[in-house]
């Protein structure tokens, strides 16, 4: 059913590139998965025992389907049902009615059936999005929660009612009634409404001009993971306000070009895999000058992140997550290793020991960091080299150190050999050009630290 990966695709792939031909096929086969998920929600309710699944609810999702259906006729070109079907944070939220369907892991108290309800009736508003995108006239029933009723990709309505509770909801002619407010629809992103309750959903413009509007999630709620208490975990969810807009605003309209400096390539991957940008807050302790970002395997095309500091590092950001969407794409679609989930590798770029598939991760991103800074050193004047000089010969190093694991591995298959055996040669061909003495000098340096250090701390840690 998926197809195979052809060799040169593979090849593109390990070097951190992508042809449009490339990244298309990445994205046809994740749009298919998508589909097949969503799919297997659906076959999952109606097998689900009535407890889980009332036959209601049951009745709910078909006419919900059967709406979506009618949107994606009426609008085949350009599909605002497909549109929203692919959205990646719709991955989320099928995951998260999937686990709740499962008679092994679904909810266990009437809490958390409650909250599976809730979860099913979100897609009830999914439909009605669609079918308003679509032009399509309906009067329906959607449920608000916690006292919001948002409307993906429109925004989100603060009802009266603290609680979760129905809000009936009309749509006629580009304009949509939730209750007893009025919003009209934008053409492509957002929603307005002279009524305080309403918040419109926003956009950044397109990442070059021609692009689409890129949706910066600040409502949907499943936009981030469960917190986890885990030292690396995401922060938290950022609700921006004008001036915190204004800064994304200002670092986005330059990332284009920064993306540029380190490469055509580069640009290329953004535009053809970034759907969304979801806001993170700022790190703690990080005094407006940190960042944190992340991917999530089951949201792709959603990148997490808090508000860029410069268009330069959103830029590296972008390079960053968008390799770890590309592998874990690929490693869908071919098995790259066997190797297990045990933590026992030496990665640089952080302090604990890392599984082979974290290792292959981490590596693979670095790498492309390691291009992306040498290419900027390259073509920038003296002043500016100095800086991307030092960030590639960081990375360089980095990424040095960690190849050797990668490529003895005896848990790799022949493909994912290939693919290894790419990154290896893309990291050699780097060396032809080489940063300044200084820069390479200290790199090294700082990796033979982090090893040193990284080896005493092992004794400590397995003695736990």
């Amino acid at each position: 059913m998926f197809p195979a990966v052809p060799g040169p695709a593979l090849a593109e792939l390990g070097r951190t590139e992508g042809g449009a031909d490339t990244l298309a096929l990445l994205v046809r086969d994740q749009d298919t998965r998508r589909l097949l998920l969503l799919r297997a929600v659906l076959d999952a309710a109606e097998a689900a025992d009535p407890a889980l699944c009332p036959p209601v609810a049951k009745a709910r999702l078909r006419e919900d389907w059967a709406l979506l259906a009618a949107a994606d006729r009426a609008a085949p070109s350009g599909s605002p049902a497909r549109t929203r079907l692919r959205h990646p944070l719709l991955g989320p939220w099928a995951r998260r009615c999937l686990t709740g369907l499962d008679p092994r892991t679904g909810p266990r108290t009437g809490g958390q059936r409650r909250e599976l309800a809730l979860d099913m009736a979100y897609f009830s508003a999914v439909a009605a999005v669609a079918a308003a995108r679509a032009g399509i006239p309906f009067t329906t029933e959607l449920t608000a929660r916690d006292g919001i009723l948002v409307l993906p990709s429109l925004g989100a309505l603060r009802t009266t009612e603290l609680g979760n509770s129905p809000v009936q909801v009309t749509y006629e002619k580009g304009h949509m009634t939730c209750g007893q407010v009025t919003v009209h629809l934008e053409s492509d992103n957002g929603a307005w409404s002279g009524s305080r309750s309403w918040t419109s959903a926003y956009a950044l413009p397109g990442l070059v001009p021609g692009a689409a509007p890129m949706p910066l999630e600040d409502l949907d709620p499943y936009r981030v993971p469960p917190h986890e208490p885990d030292h690396y975990a995401l922060s938290g969810p950022a609700a921006p306000d004008d001036a915190e807009r204004k800064r994304w605003l200002q670092s986005w309209s330059g990332t284009a070009a920064a993306l540029r400096t380190g490469g055509e390539g580069r640009l290329t991957e953004a535009l053809a895999l970034l759907r969304c940008l979801v806001p993170l807050e700022m790190p703690p302790g990080a005094g407006g000058r940190g960042s944190c970002s992340g991917t999530r395997r089951e949201a792709f095309g959603a990148l997490l992140s808090s508000a860029p500091v410069t268009p330069v590092a959103f830029a590296a950001t972008l390079v960053h997550e968008l390799q770890h969407t590309k592998l874990a794409a690929l490693s869908e679609m071919v098995e790259l290793h066997r190797a297990g989930p045990a933590a026992r590798y030496f990665a640089p770029w952080r302090p604990d020991p890392r599984p082979y598939d974290g290792l292959l991760q981490g590596a693979y991103s670095h790498l492309a960091l390691a291009d992306f800074f040498q290419r900027r050193a390259l073509t920038a004047e003296r002043a500016r080299s100095e800086g991307a000089w030092a960030q590639h010969a960081r990375y360089h190093a980095q990424v040095g150190a960690a190849l050797p694991a990668l490529v003895a591995s005896p848990e790799l298959t022949a493909v994912g050999r290939r693919f290894v055996d790419e990154m290896a040669a893309a990291h050699e061909r780097l060396a032809a050009h080489p940063a300044p003495p200084g820069h390479t000098a200290r790199a090294q340096a700082y990796v033979k630290a982090v090893r040193a250090l990284w080896t005493q701390r092992q004794p400590r840690r397995e003695s736990h």
